[in-house]
C-alpha cells in the first residue's frame, strides 16, 4: 500500500483499510474474536505491541485512543492553542509507556465497546479530514503545529497505516489459531 500523498488517496487508503480490517474481524466467528492471542505473539517481532496486545479488543482499543489523540490534537490547535501531539510528558521517544497507559485503561473494556468505540472514532476523525483542503493537508508548513510534517501524514499514521498494522496483527491471530 503506497502512502497516501492527497486528500483523495487519504480517504480512499483510510476507508479501505478500515474496511478491510472489518471485513476480516466479521469473518471472526465469536469466540476466534473473543480468544486471547497465542503466547507466540510475545515473541513476533522486537516491537513491545507484540507483548502488550492480548486480544482483539486491545488492538481496537489502541486504534481508538490514537484517533482521540489526532482529534483533540486538531481540535485544539484550530482554536489557537499550542498542543503537541503526544500528551505530557511523552513524546516520540517515550511513546511505549503511553501505549501500555492506554492498555491499561481498557482491560475492563468489552470488545463489543470497543467496536463501537472504533467505529465512531473513524467517522470521526474521516468528518475531520474532509473539512481540510488537499494543501491544508499535505503541503509542508500548511500549519505551524505539524511541525516539519504535514497534518496528512499524521492522518495516514492514525488510520490507513495503523489500520494497515491491525490487519496484520489480526492475521497473524487467526493463523495462529487456525495452525492449532
Amino acid at each position: 500500500m503506497a502512502r497516501a500523498t492527497t486528500k483523495t488517496d487519504l480517504i480512499t487508503a483510510a476507508d479501505g483499510q478500515f474496511g478491510k480490517m472489518w471485513k476480516l474481524i466479521d469473518g471472526m466467528s465469536d469466540a476466534l474474536q473473543n480468544a486471547a492471542f497465542s503466547s507466540d505473539f510475545a515473541v513476533a517481532g522486537k516491537e513491545a505491541h507484540w507483548s502488550r496486545d492480548k486480544n482483539l479488543r486491545d488492538v481496537l482499543v489502541h486504534l481508538y485512543e490514537w484517533h482521540q489523540l489526532l482529534i483533540s490534537w486538531i481540535t485544539t490547535n484550530r482554536k489557537g492553542e499550542a498542543k503537541p501531539f503526544l500528551p505530557d510528558p511523552y513524546n516520540w521517544k517515550t511513546y511505549p509507556a503511553m501505549n501500555i497507559e492506554f492498555w491499561k485503561k481498557h482491560q475492563q473494556t468489552p470488545l463489543i465497546d470497543a467496536k463501537k468505540m472504533l467505529c465512531e472514532s473513524h467517522k470521526q476523525v474521516m468528518a475531520l479530514i474532509d473539512t481540510f483542503s488537499n494543501d491544508e493537508l499535505f503541503a509542508k508548513g500548511a500549519f505551524g503545529w505539524t511541525g516539519t510534517s504535514t497534518l496528512g501524514a499524521y492522518c495516514v499514521s492514525a488510520t490507513a497505516s495503523h489500520y494497515d498494522w491491525a490487519i496484520k496483527k489480526i492475521k497473524l491471530h487467526v493463523k495462529s489459531l487456525h495452525s492449532k
